[in-house]
Parts: C-alpha cells; structure tokens; sequence
C-alpha cells in the first residue's frame, strides 16, 4: 500500500474514533458544597425542622457543614434569589414566611405543566413503574397515619416524580423540580384534613395511569393540585378562596 494510502487510512480511523469519543455523554458534575447546603436547607424548611421565621445562623451552618462560611453564604443567597430566604438588614437572613401571592403563582405555572407531563407519562409508563406507583401511595398512607412527615415528603416526591422523569423531556421535568422547590409543603402538610383526601387523590392518579389513560391522568392531576392549593390558600389568608386558576376568579 502506498505511504498516502496508508496515511488517508489512519487519518480515516482517527476520524472515526475521535467522533466516537465526542458521542459519549460527559460524567455530571458532582454538586458543589454550595448546592449540597442549599438542598439541606430545602428539606429541612419543607419539612418543618427550619420553621418559617426562623432565624439562620451561618456560623452553625458552617459547623453543621464542616465547611468555611463562603459556601453557606453562597447557599443563602441562592435560596435568598428562590424567595426561600429573606435577608433583613442589621438582622440577618431568615426562612421566608408562606406568602399568598407567591404561592399562587407557584400553582398556576404547576397547573398549567405538571397535567401536561403526566399526559405525555402516560404512554411511556411500565408495569413495572405502575407497580413502584401503587407501592409508593401505600408508603404515603403509611407514613401519613404514623406521622412520619419526613417519610411522606420523600414518597410523595419519588411517586409525583416517577410520573415526570417518564415524561420524555428532560427539561420539563427539571422545570418542574424546580417549582416543588418554591412550594410550602411544611405548610401543606399541617393540614390534617387533607390527608385522606390526598390519598384518594393519589390513588385516582394510579388508577389513570394503570389503564393508560393520558387524559385521565391529567385531569385527576388538575384536580389533585386544585384541592391541595384551595387548602392551602384557606389556611394562609383565614377565608375560602376560589380556584385562581379559573380567569374568571383572579
């Protein structure tokens, strides 16, 4: 073979295994300390252990942490852009309280893409996935009427969001994580009366979900988190509000 065949050759090759190499996906960044903070303090305000109010003390976050104080403010200042945190001046940095006006916005942007995910769910979901529902919702009962509030928060998450990751658009679902973040589940979850409700809820999902049923699913979604945020918004402002959702009603 002559010496340019032998070079176009190897160059081909060189070609091939450098395209190759470009296809496969790059490892995901491992979270920063700054992220792992703020994802702490995230569920410890939705879970109650940070009551609304309550003061934040970077130097126990540090301790906590085992870190300096530049990733804890850099996580402050994160959850401060989120609306979770409020910075006083002279008083430093506290856990927001529930607004009203914050939450409904947070409910109409879910109202109008969490039925939209569960839609398109609904023709990519397993038996296999139906079954990790089904067991999800009894973990959720469970946990509910032992009380285990930390239980129930990770349950409901994994159960809600078994159905979003099967969406088939990343982004959508990362949009979403992202609006849960925002909402009061502390809140949410003194609501006692809710709770057979919630379950009744979940379970109509499942049950949309098992016969793949994509406008099923989405209308038992709507209705689940118009009856979650009606609750909610009863409890916030002291009196029965209408569904803002409805533009006839804002």
């Amino acid at each position: 073979m002559p010496p340019q065949s032998r070079r176009t050759k190897t160059a081909t090759t060189d070609g091939v295994v450098s395209k190759r190499a470009a296809s496969v996906p790059k490892p995901a960044k491992a979270p920063t300390k700054r992220d792992r903070i703020a994802t702490e303090l995230r569920r410890m305000i939705s879970e109650g252990e940070l009551p609304r109010g309550s003061r934040i003390q970077q130097d126990v976050l540090a301790a906590m942490f085992d870190t300096s104080i530049t990733p804890v403010r850099e996580a402050l200042r994160l959850l401060e852009a989120e609306g979770v945190l409020v910075g006083e001046p002279h008083k430093g940095v506290r856990v927001a309280d529930a607004d009203y006006e914050q939450v409904k916005t947070v409910y109409l942007l879910r109202r109008l893409v969490e039925p939209y995910a569960m839609q398109r769910a609904a023709r990519r979901l397993s038996p296999l996935d139906i079954d990790l529902a089904e067991r999800l919702v009894a973990d959720m009962e469970q946990a509910a009427e032992e009380g285990d509030r930390a239980r129930l928060n990770a349950a409901n998450y994994q159960f809600h969001f078994l159905f979003y990751a099967k969406c088939g658009n990343e982004g959508l679902a990362a949009e979403i994580d992202q609006l849960w973040q925002k909402f009061p589940w502390d809140v949410l979850q003194v609501l006692h009366d809710r709770a057979g409700e919630t379950s009744h809820e979940h379970r109509s999902m499942l049950a949309a979900a098992r016969l793949g049923d994509g406008d099923a699913l989405a209308k038992a979604t709507e209705w689940h988190l118009s009856r979650s945020f009606l609750a909610l918004g009863k409890h916030l402002t002291g009196r029965q509000i209408l569904d803002p959702f409805d533009v006839d009603n804002d």
